[in-house]
């Protein structure tokens, strides 16, 4: 099995937090490999001004690769060219499933992440590739046949995303 979907939604919708919890239940209820995919705007750092991989970064290394007992990680510089999400998919990890925070415009399964006190449009009206929305209040209506799913309980859109088949081929991305 391995899976991909999106988490999308406007800034301040609870995408993050639902990311974050949904990657709990993965890990502890049914054991699985889980790989994120967070997209970013423009700058972004993720190391400290001053530390090692930092400086290596700012002196123009290519690619940085740290290292340590508890964990690594690669920096590579995209030359003011973000790389898309295909390209992004096809150099994952391996692992059972992918959970896609961002790119909102893709062309992947995604559960929209709805507040109405956002004040945004819903996304799923322009795309089809949102085939559930989490939602607070269940009760907004909402003018298409998709899923509703209650964004306050991870469990259960856990079990959604584990059911619904978003398994994907390798040759697809």
């Amino acid at each position: 099995m391995k899976k991909t979907i999106g988490i999308a939604g406007w800034s301040g919708s609870g995408k993050t937090t639902l990311v974050e919890n949904l990657i709990k239940v993965f890990k502890n209820k049914y054991k699985l490999k889980v790989c994120t995919l967070k997209h970013a705007h423009k700058n972004f750092e993720i190391d400290k001004k001053g530390k090692d991989s930092y400086r290596f970064s700012k002196a123009g290394s290519d690619q940085v690769i740290i290292s340590s007992s508890r964990q690594w990680a690669v920096i590579n510089q995209s030359n003011d060219k973000e790389k898309d999400l295909n390209f992004l998919l096809k150099n994952t990890i391996s692992a059972d499933i992918i959970l896609v925070e961002g790119w909102k415009y893709s062309n992947i399964k995604k559960i929209e992440v709805y507040r109405k006190e956002v004040n945004k449009e819903f996304l799923y009206k322009n795309d089809d590739n949102i085939i559930a929305i989490a939602l607070e209040n269940k009760n907004i209506k909402i003018n298409k046949n998709i899923f509703k799913l209650d964004l306050n309980n991870y469990s259960s859109i856990a079990e959604f995303i584990i059911k619904n088949n978003f398994e994907i081929n390798n040759d697809q991305y």
